[in-house]
């Protein structure tokens, strides 16, 4: 178990980690990662960035283009809770945007010259020598979208800016005691979702949609926010036309591959979150999902989520999924797809003239 003291120590650390990357610098990242992760620490990114082994790697690999690409970056958070998973270890999760001015390529994205903005979920787990492990996406299909880049199929969702928690209450206190203090609640809530993720894995093997009781765990006007890709769903006839009926037909055996999946459930107050690298792992068949041919392969996906409860429902869920990595599992090569669409477009920088009075 994490001791008290040096718990506090870390999450102190973690907070001004946090907040350095609402206006960063490269050396401060640095200077203030070396104090809060562990030296062998492993960082899950999404595709293509890969894992980063340690801190210094990771600002280097990705924050380092992140920034090249928006020189004026600004992180901001709309969830940051702390809980213990099923296992008894520490996970801090965060939810939220990277965001700036987009003035140079990033992965050979073309860059707009304009507001981007690009949604994030990041979860680390908390040990005695400090964060030893992220895992971590970046919704880089959002950024393509805003530039008008994507070159694969569009949403059946809608695309936008997903909003912060209705209740404005998703940052929370980082201690021991907010967890103690909000202990039984928080049971309470991971119970409801644990429940509602088992009765999503009797459908279709005990019967039809009847069988996953949605109405029993979800609010009637839930608001699902997908990853860019797939995109928001608001009530549950949106979820199940918009998102959860295709990628049934596509992976029926949804939830029956358990081997070799990593998932870490975890909560805190009215909040419930899920990490795993990978998490899920099912089999394309039927007639295909995102626009790609059913192979009958089998597939892994990194869902990190974020559940909002309120009056015993789900309120409101973020979903990222490492779809990129999906895509590349399939032989699929998105960037060289990018490249191709947008090779008549400049990929240079963007110089914008100084103010004009």
């Amino acid at each position: 178990m994490l001791s008290g003291a040096n718990q506090a120590k870390i999450l102190k650390a973690f907070t001004a980690w946090r907040e350095t990357l609402r206006d960063p610098d490269l050396s401060q990242l640095r200077a203030k990662g070396s104090s809060l992760f562990d030296q062998q620490a492993t960082v899950h990114m999404c595709h293509p960035f890969g894992d980063q082994n340690g801190v210094s790697d990771w600002v280097d690999s990705c924050f380092e283009p992140l920034m090249r690409a928006l020189p004026d970056l600004e992180r901001r958070d709309t969830i940051v809770i702390h809980g213990l998973d099923q296992n008894g270890e520490h996970w801090i999760g965060c939810c939220g945007y990277y965001c700036g001015t987009f003035v140079s390529p990033l992965l050979d994205i073309p860059p707009t010259g304009q507001f981007t903005h690009m949604r994030f979920h990041e979860f680390y787990r908390v040990t005695e020598t400090g964060i030893d492990q992220v895992q971590a996406i970046w919704d880089l299909v959002e950024v393509m979208m805003q530039a008008d880049a994507w070159p694969i199929s569009p949403s059946l969702g809608r695309e936008g800016l997903v909003p912060s928690p209705a209740t404005s209450d998703g940052l929370k206190t980082l201690s021991e005691e907010a967890i103690n203090a909000s202990a039984r609640t928080t049971s309470e809530h991971v119970g409801l979702v644990t429940k509602m993720l088992n009765a999503l894995m009797q459908h279709p093997a005990q019967g039809g949609p009847e069988v996953m009781n949605l109405p029993d765990y979800w609010h009637k006007n839930t608001t699902w926010y997908g990853p860019a890709g797939i995109g928001t769903c608001r009530g549950l006839t949106g979820f199940r036309h918009w998102h959860q009926i295709p990628f049934l037909n596509a992976m029926p055996d949804r939830g029956k591959q358990h081997n070799e999946n990593d998932g870490h459930l975890f909560g805190q107050d009215n909040y419930v979150a899920v990490t795993g690298w990978p998490n899920m792992r099912q089999t394309l068949s039927a007639d295909g999902w995102l626009g790609i041919a059913p192979s009958g392969q089998q597939v892994t996906l990194r869902s990190l989520d974020f559940w909002r409860i309120e009056n015993g429902k789900i309120a409101e869920n973020w979903v990222l999924v490492d779809l990129l990595d999906l895509y590349a599992q399939v032989g699929v090569d998105v960037f060289a797809r990018l490249r191709e669409f947008n090779k008549a477009r400049n990929l240079g920088t963007i110089e914008l003239p100084r103010e004009q009075l």
